[in-house]
């Protein structure tokens, strides 16, 4: 497994126990849910392919993301495959919609926050792989601890992208708020297992 100090100490807190019981109690669903999140990971990157085409930098390494994120998502559903699982339409968690909220209507205020949500949502992407990982069958096992090199550097591009985009300018303030907020999401009980969710609340 490779290091992942960096994202320990990037993120406020850990995934709770709670969350990767119910993990481990919806395997189907866990695997369903982390398509989608693959699936609009890729769908983020192109989006922001169209919107920002002045930085090159930022279109080589959206373009890149864009197709691991994109084998990713063919590598799991190719498992849901082999384990009889459907691929049916859910909805999502609250956690990127709650995270995406302060994100500044301005530019380039958009972008550096757009940017930053999307280095928090990999490094718990990761995080969670990390912690999944020792408690699944060794098929699964192999494929989340694979993902962590990538999902690891998607978060450093991320954030990078977004220091280069505030111009020499602190960005930690604003991250300092997003991070705070992704701790409470992820702290918080949620109604629904999902990859990103916080621990489901008991009935």
């Amino acid at each position: 497994m490779i290091d992942l100090t960096d994202i320990k100490e990037f993120l406020r807190c850990d995934t709770p126990d709670s969350w990767v019981e119910s993990a481990l109690a919806n395997p189907a669903l866990m695997l369903l849910d982390h398509a989608n999140c693959e699936k609009k990971a890729a769908s983020t990157a192109i989006h922001l392919m169209y919107r920002y085409v002045d930085d090159f930098e930022l279109l080589n390494k959206m373009s890149r993301l864009a197709r691991e994120e994109l084998r990713h998502f063919e590598q799991v559903i190719a498992l849901m495959e082999k384990r009889g699982i459907a691929y049916e339409q859910i909805t999502a968690s609250r956690y990127a919609a709650e995270l995406r909220k302060p994100v500044r209507t301005h530019e380039p205020g958009r972008l550096i926050d757009t940017l930053i949500v999307g280095a928090i949502i990999e490094a718990r992407s990761c995080e969670r792989f990390a912690k999944l990982a020792p408690h699944l069958d060794t098929e699964l096992q192999s494929f989340y601890v694979s993902l962590l090199k990538s999902e690891a550097r998607h978060f450093k591009d991320y954030l990078g992208l977004a220091r280069k985009a505030a111009g020499g300018e602190s960005i930690e303030g604003r991250v300092d708020e997003f991070l705070t907020l992704e701790e409470n999401l992820v702290q918080a009980g949620d109604s629904e297992f999902r990859f990103h969710s916080g621990p489901v609340a008991l009935a």
